[in-house]
């Protein structure tokens, strides 16, 4: 392990990238630093490993990051660590500053970071701006705007008239010290910053591991908050091959795990976790369904659809990989679906007029088609798509099927990868039941245009996000939208004060004067304490007159004449009566 003063990136990097987005409408002078080593304390930091990223949509290199090893992660976590007294003690309002200054980078760098994304990732540049880069700014606009708010001391009054003489009592939202974040490879920067954002706008310190196959990207946005001010170890960027990812789920400093990927690794990095009683939160992806009543709006809901399922080329955990459709409805939309799909351009995701890019690598691209195999050995029919096309590159046609049955892999499966299933059913209920029937609830959707049908799916379909007439996906992008799963999609909450409260210690503080000699629950226990005690719980909690009846017994014991605040008493007289 080498650590390097100084920053650089090579000439051959920049032509590399420069040849793998090559397109005859746009080119792009990508004046963004490649980085090719770990970034720890604003040092890079070279290690012993490499990790090679390749163009998915030509299989050509675009350039070589050194990766560490435990050596590695042990000084980025020290170098945390090191750092988080400072930045925790740091005014909430400095370190919006610094959002705001990263905001301003990003918005100067973002088509560039599109171009280097849709390199590394394959989504066409206009998406990549669109699903990536747009909500990763959003995220620090809406953070440096509010997290002053939110992160503020929140009073509340003692319910409990014992503790009513309190100065203060409330929450108080603390950080909780150096959080790992380890982010996948499908939305290489909007995910990423919907974890880095509010965990270090809280005062956490962070150590971010992207996935090897978006390595480059995610290098850059930490290269892009030092460049913003950051302080030296706040946030530090390792490159660690996913086979060395343990020594950072387990180093004792790390005070909570965030992951999203797949879910055996994420019950691996659970368990993990668990061995030190250190919280995880975990996003794991989905088989999200959407329900089609006999009166969805039939454009909107075909276009919602295609949108949903194909873009990204599938490769969404949110993305729609079941849809129900009442009987009434089904042959329509089918054919509206279907006309839409082929009408979907699928090529170099450099060039403007693309729709659809390769798959992020080979094996993902495998996933989609043993998936499609499996469904039409089972009976399933193809409409359009359906086959791997000839030349390089992870490339799979948008696919549409019908005739799908509930036994087939894809239907209780995440896939993954640019399919549509589309299956009949004959009412609603059964659509409902349907759709509920997965081990996953992340995001559903329902299509309607009638406000109780609308209002009944939000209300029974199983999921963290439902959304009517569009998708659950997109509330991926809102960042006061709470996102999150039920059962193996994952546990916690990430947007918004619920999620920016996933990453601070909720700390309960009160504050008593002081100036009395006793509380009224100190010792002696005696038979006057007795005496109080027995009269104070039926007179509090009792309803109806009857808690009159333990007046006397509670005002003539000793105990409420002597350490009972009279004054206290009379300022919460609604309590008392």
């Amino acid at each position: 392990m080498v650590v390097k003063e100084r920053w650089f990136r090579t000439t051959s990097n920049r032509q590399v990238l420069a040849e793998s987005t090559r397109t005859a409408q746009l080119r792009y002078n990508l004046s963004m630093k490649l980085q090719e080593h770990s970034i720890i304390g604003h040092r890079e930091v070279e290690g012993p490993r490499s990790i090679t990223s390749i163009n998915p949509a030509t299989e050509e290199k675009i350039g070589t990051v050194s990766a560490i090893e435990a050596d590695g992660v042990a000084l980025a976590v020290q170098t945390a660590k090191d750092a988080f007294p400072a930045w925790a003690a740091t005014p909430v309002e400095q370190r919006q500053k610094i959002l705001r200054r990263w905001l301003e980078i990003f918005i100067d760098e973002g088509e560039e970071l599109a171009a280097l994304m849709s390199a590394e990732n394959g989504k066409p540049i206009s998406e990549a701006l669109l699903v990536d880069v747009v909500p990763a700014c959003a995220t620090l606009d809406y953070w440096a705007a509010n997290a002053h708010k939110h992160l503020a001391f929140q009073p509340v009054a003692p319910e409990l008239l014992l503790f009513a003489h309190w100065k203060t009592a409330g929450y108080r939202f603390d950080p909780l010290g150096v959080i790992a974040a380890i982010t996948p490879w499908n939305y290489p920067v909007a995910i990423p910053m919907w974890e880095i954002v509010p965990g270090l706008v809280a005062g956490n310190t962070m150590v971010f591991k992207p996935a090897s196959a978006t390595v480059l990207t995610g290098l850059a946005l930490v290269d892009q908050a030092r460049r913003a001010g950051m302080p030296d170890g706040v946030l530090n960027g390792v490159a660690l091959p996913g086979s060395a990812t343990d020594a950072l789920v387990d180093h004792p400093d790390i005070a909570k795990v965030l992951f999203t990927g797949s879910v055996d690794v994420g019950r691996h990095v659970a368990r993990r976790c668990a061995e030190r009683i250190v919280p995880s939160q975990l996003e794991l992806g989905g088989n999200d369904a959407a329900v089609v009543a006999a009166d969805a709006p039939l454009e909107r809901t075909a276009r919602s659809l295609v949108w949903a399922a194909f873009m990204n080329t599938g490769q969404s955990c949110a993305s729609v990989e079941r849809v129900y459709v009442v009987d009434e409805i089904h042959d329509r939309l089918v054919k509206r679906i279907v006309q839409l799909t082929k009408e979907l351009k699928v090529g170099d995701p450099s060039r403007r007029d693309v729709d659809l890019g390769p798959l992020t690598t080979r094996d993902q691209r495998d996933v989609v088609i043993a998936h499609v195999a499996d469904a039409l050995a089972k009976g399933a029919r193809v409409l359009t798509g359906g086959t791997t096309p000839d030349g390089p590159g992870f490339f799979y046609p948008p696919t549409v099927l019908v005739d799908v049955t509930d036994d087939m892999v894809m239907m209780h499966e995440e896939t993954f990868g640019p399919t549509m299933p589309i299956c009949r059913v004959r009412d609603l209920d059964e659509a409902v039941a349907k759709a509920n029937d997965s081990r996953f609830g992340l995001t559903a959707s329902g299509f309607t245009t009638s406000p109780e049908t609308a209002s009944r799916l939000q209300r029974d379909l199983r999921a963290g996000a439902v959304g009517i007439n569009e998708h659950g996906i997109v509330a991926a992008g809102e960042v006061t939208g709470s996102w999150g799963g039920l059962g193996e999609s994952g546990i916690g909450r990430a947007h918004g004060p619920f999620g920016l409260h996933e990453l601070v210690n909720i700390k309960y503080v009160f504050t008593d004067p002081g100036d009395d000699d006793a509380a009224p629950w100190h010792y002696p226990y005696d038979e006057d304490f007795g005496q109080f005690i027995g009269a104070a719980m039926p007179y509090l909690y009792k309803r109806g007159m009857g808690k009159y009846g333990h007046v006397a017994a509670l005002m003539s014991s000793k105990r409420f004449i002597q350490r009972v605040r009279k004054t206290t008493l009379l300022r919460n007289i609604d309590k008392l009566l």
